[in-house]
């Protein structure tokens, strides 16, 4: 909708929504109730909370919900004089209304001394627009129906109640959470405080971001929600505001943003549920964390001794846990990829396989075919499908291109990529093409050198990272907030040392978290390290861990270099092609070591890390994980007891958070 220079989008739109005009909420008396539409509107970017009374309402005197620079509410008058509830605020703005209810303000006298304010523009009966930049909390209440009631930044009285009498306030606390973060207020378990992303910040990181960079931003430049935000507003309100407090809290001029994030993608809202209760932890010792060591390479003659006359594999528990302990020897890859990525069942002989492939082979060609047999016109008339190409010859075009697999023109190796990614389209056309996904399929392709096989070892792969590439990235949600507790459990005060220059919330990692580390490892060392995480060994998402053992590394770097928000990135982002594989394998296995054997471990942290409460406390040997030889740290190591004596929150229901208290 286009009115007076504004372009408008409705995002939400629920009907009978009353108010009281009486405005004691607490009282039952059944005397009059407003009755109206309330919304969730979009203009130019800026997100409004909209509450219109019905055209047939009683004419009751006025009520006017104004913003400052088109945001702020500052002045409402309601009822009559006798029972006129006043908001007391140091300037108001007069509204005017045109033909299609956009608004603008200019700005008109203090309030009187009496601390009133001025009526004015009696037509605008009980209408109320907000931005939600502007709010401060939202309070949930339940008396027969939900009755939400709104406070500001800048005022201490209340926004008049809205009753929700036929239902539709978890749709719209829902629909609000898409723009804004919604926490729960720690001394009132009703009541919601409201972040909202910084606008300068988020802008900074659009201009960062192009189609030649690496990331999500195609799929995400095609949400409706993003694309009216200016830009990626909705889509950093993850990041920026996730692990922080308010935005006035936390300004940071957009110049500091460096460079260096052109490959970052931003993050997205948290779509935060009602919290669980909590039950209050004062200390945790997680006691030494031991030293493993790593093996060799599983070998191909080790590779046939767990195989049976019928080529069945035999003793795959101990088999997972060599193939943890030092990975597969190059040889045995291609063989062994396909049974760690579930393309083959562990317990298929080797007739059972012939067929599982012939099969796969015929369904491969059968999707190709698809993609291959349409015509320039019809390709002319499938936008998705032309995008999709598009991307797809772009990123191939630019994928490892220094490995000898895929170096030089018309490149073998660079056709099979592009034609299994298109076929992949056809296997999962809702999903299609999101940029990353071509680094996923490189090595696999790699290790497969074979066209079906590689296609469906990639399917088994992307069934595992499927939410990553999501338009609501749940998956990508999910893992930085479980990174973060993780972090913080293991070193609070690293954490909250990133925490006081802007880094806590990890958004730095999400490159590491979408393809699994692919850009921040050499070529050889990513296959090594994707097979170990394959095994799903020694606990479930073992690859946090192994951010934490990278981030544990540089900590001392970072911390006695004192670097602020500008350097974090620019130090974590020059990491790439410097890590030692091995010695992060290690480290990350000690910590889970460390973390299994603590008998108070938050059940946040045990969700997260798949451990049972039996596990929690013993040896790893006793869990039935690989039992890596072990030798004790040298005392300069001992401060990694991380004995935590700053209190946390254990989260007393299954809920993957945990809350701290520093």
């Amino acid at each position: 909708m286009m009115a007076a220079g504004y372009v408008q989008k409705v995002v939400f739109e629920h009907d009978g929504v009353f108010i009281r005009p009486n405005g004691d909420e607490d009282s039952m008396e059944q005397d009059v109730l407003i009755s109206g539409t309330l919304r969730i509107v979009d203009k130019d970017g800026d997100i409004m909370v909209d509450y219109r009374p019905l055209e047939d309402t009683v004419d009751i005197s006025n009520m006017q919900c104004a913003g400052k620079d088109s945001s702020s509410v500052v002045q409402w008058s309601q009822g009559p004089a006798d029972r006129t509830q006043q908001l007391e605020t140091q300037h108001s703005y007069e509204t005017e209304w045109d033909m299609v209810n956009a608004v603008s303000f200019k700005k008109k006298p203090c309030a009187n001394g009496d601390g009133t304010l001025n009526h004015s523009h009696e037509r605008s009966r009980w209408v109320l627009t907000v931005s939600i930049s502007d709010l401060r909390s939202v309070t949930v209440r339940t008396q027969g129906w939900s009755v939400l009631t709104f406070k500001l930044k800048d005022c201490s009285t209340n926004l008049p109640a809205l009753h929700f009498h036929q239902g539709g306030s978890r749709e719209f606390l829902d629909s609000l959470r898409r723009f804004a973060l919604l926490t729960e207020c720690p001394d009132d378990d009703q009541c919601l405080m409201v972040n909202t992303p910084n606008k300068a910040l988020s802008q900074s990181f659009e201009n960062l971001l192009d189609d030649n960079n690496f990331g999500i931003i195609h799929k995400l430049r095609k949400d409706p929600y993003v694309t009216t935000l200016g830009g990626f507003s909705k889509v950093t309100n993850y990041i920026f505001d996730a692990f922080r407090g308010t935005e006035e809290q936390h300004q940071r001029p957009p110049e500091e943003v460096p460079d260096l994030l052109g490959e970052v993608i931003p993050g997205l809202e948290i779509n935060q549920q009602a919290e669980p209760g909590f039950e209050v932890i004062t200390r945790i010792d997680l006691g030494v964390r031991p030293q493993v060591m790593r093996a060799e390479p599983l070998s191909m003659e080790d590779w046939i001794k767990h195989q049976d006359l019928d080529g069945s594999m035999v003793r795959t528990s101990q088999l997972k846990q060599n193939i943890f302990r030092g990975g597969l020897s190059h040889a045995v890859r291609k063989e062994a990829w396909k049974f760690l990525l579930g393309y083959f069942p562990w317990d298929s002989s080797l007739e059972d396989r012939k067929f599982l492939q012939r099969q796969k082979t015929d369904e491969y060609f059968r999707m190709k075919l698809q993609w291959k047999s349409v015509s320039e016109e019809q390709e002319k008339r499938n936008s998705r499908l032309r995008d999709y190409r598009s991307l797809i010859e772009k990123d191939v075009n630019r994928t490892d291109r220094t490995n000898r697999f895929y170096e030089g023109i018309d490149n073998p190796g660079l056709v099979l990529l592009h034609d299994i990614l298109m076929t992949y389209c056809m296997y999962d056309f809702d999903l299609g093409y999101v940029q990353g996904m071509s680094d996923l399929l490189s090595p696999i392709l790699y290790v497969m050198e074979n066209e079906v096989d590689a296609f469906w070892c990639f399917v088994s792969f992307m069934d595992q990272v499927h939410q990553n590439f999501e338009e609501q990235m749940q998956g990508m949600k999910t893992q930085l907030i479980h990174l973060s507790s993780l972090l913080r459990l293991l070193d609070v005060s690293f954490w909250n040392y990133l925490e006081s220059q802007d880094s806590g919330f990890l958004y730095f990692c999400f490159r590491w978290l979408l393809i699994r580390f692919k850009r921040e490892l050499s070529f050889q060392d990513v296959l090594r390290l994707w097979e170990v995480m394959w095994t799903a060994l020694p606990c479930q998402n073992f690859h946090l861990l192994i951010c934490c053992s990278i981030l544990d590394s540089e900590k001392r770097k970072i911390m006695e270099e004192n670097y602020g928000f500008n350097e974090i990135l620019k130090h974590i982002n020059e990491l790439s092609m410097k890590l030692d594989i091995e010695e992060i394998l290690q480290k990350a296995e000690g910590i889970s070591l460390q973390l299994r054997s603590c008998k108070d471990l938050p059940d946040s942290i045990t969700d997260i890390l798949g451990f049972s409460a039996e596990e929690c406390g013993s040896d790893l040997r006793d869990a039935g994980s690989p039992a890596p030889p072990t030798a004790p740290p040298p005392v300069s190591q001992r401060q990694d007891t991380c004995s935590n004596v700053h209190g946390h929150l254990r989260d007393s229901s299954s809920h993957n958070k945990v809350a701290f208290i520093s």
